[in-house]
């Protein structure tokens, strides 16, 4: 399977492994990741989400989690190829059962949601299988620092219920980002940040794409320190 270039970093990508796509995209670009020092990132697939983050953040010190060894084996080759290698660690772990005294600064994840899938990797990676949304919200406030940020990308479908399950786990929402596939159509996303300590929410909205095919201004303009674009915007 071809890699995927970035400006500062090139992902390997595998069949058994889920590719890159926007929803990490987005979450790499968007995360609050300006003031942490340390990071972790549950489930990461091609790494692409802490090496984003790591290119926006050069203090941070990063760990990333996956339990399907190919994800991890796929990771260490992405990570120890990056520039910022030496801030960079993955491990083999199941994040339900991740010991540590140690607390981030923040936590981030593009969860599994699917209900149903064909193949294996997809099970893994995009179902809720392995590890549920109750499961990765309370692991995440347990170890998450006192002025912590927990950020996700999920469906809208299963914001409400996100948002409630965060609540239970004293973790409450500071900002929501609605994410449209298309100009003028449903929100199709939600990328949402949670802190341990109350605060005014912000929220604001995304468009992907102007039109079929063609990106907005907007994502042009959040990605341009990372993708390699053609003359035409896409």
């Amino acid at each position: 399977m071809k890699p995927f270039t970035f400006k500062q970093f090139e992902i390997q990508q595998s069949k058994d492994v889920f590719r890159v796509g926007t929803d990490g995209v987005l979450l790499g670009a968007l995360a609050d990741v300006e003031s942490a020092f340390r990071v972790l990132e549950v489930g990461t697939g091609t790494g692409l989400i802490s090496l984003m983050l790591a290119q926006r953040n050069l203090q941070a010190d990063f760990l990333g989690l996956d339990i399907n060894e190919d994800a991890v084996a796929l990771t260490k080759i992405n990570f120890e190829n990056a520039p910022f290698r030496a801030r960079l660690k993955n491990i083999h772990q199941d994040f339900k059962t991740f010991e540590t005294e140690q607390k981030f600064d923040l936590i981030v994840s593009n969860p599994p949601y699917f209900e149903e899938s064909g193949s294996d990797k997809d099970k893994i990676a995009r179902q809720t299988i392995e590890l549920n949304f109750r499961q990765l919200i309370a692991q995440s406030a347990r170890i998450l620092s006192e002025n912590g940020l927990f950020s996700v990308i999920i469906p809208v479908e299963a914001g409400e219920i996100f948002i409630l399950i965060a609540e239970e786990n004293n973790l409450f929402l500071t900002r929501r980002i609605n994410i449209k596939g298309i100009e003028n159509s449903k929100t199709k996303r939600l990328v949402l940040e949670f802190s341990p300590i109350e605060k005014k929410l912000l929220e604001s909205e995304f468009i992907i794409e102007k039109s079929p095919r063609k990106y907005s201004d907007q994502y042009l303009e959040l990605t341009k320190e990372f993708h390699v674009f053609k003359e035409n915007g896409n």
